[in-house]
């Protein structure tokens, strides 16, 4: 599998700017050459994503990013997106904010988020780090053919 980058984005754990991050993965995507119906696709998904981790961002508290990482494969479009504490505070989180989001979690809901996800990309792998409150999430779109 031939990795290429093709862009990174940080911006605020706030819904106000998800439409940056779905504005991203179309234009890569169409460039990639995914179709309209795919662009849409990954779009809901790339939202539920990201819903997921502000959501978790606002368990935790606190202010966070999300970084989001696009890449190409030789048949696919992958986008990583990751939940990070905002710039200027710590890299950690407080056990007390981990055991606190592990409470508020309403496990149903978030089965439920995922299972949406997976209906629209071909891959969707979570990874949940409950020690030190890390959240990413990877979709992958394969392109057709």
């Amino acid at each position: 599998m031939a990795k290429r980058d093709l862009a990174e984005l940080r911006i605020p754990a706030n819904s106000t700017f998800i439409p940056v991050a779905k504005r991203v993965a179309s234009t890569l995507g169409s460039q990639l050459g995914l179709s309209l119906t795919d662009l849409d696709e990954l779009s809901i998904a790339l939202t539920q994503a990201c819903d997921s981790a502000i959501d978790a961002a606002d368990d935790f508290g606190g202010d966070h990013d999300l970084k989001l990482t696009y890449f190409a494969t030789n048949r696919a479009l992958v986008v990583d997106v990751d939940l990070l504490p905002a710039q200027h505070q710590a890299s950690r989180h407080s056990a007390e904010a981990v055991a606190k989001h592990r409470e508020l979690v309403d496990v149903e809901m978030q089965r439920l988020a995922y299972e949406m996800i997976r209906c629209f990309v071909d891959d969707f792998r979570t990874q949940i780090e409950p020690r030190t409150g890390q959240v990413r999430f990877r979709m992958v779109k394969h392109l057709a053919g």
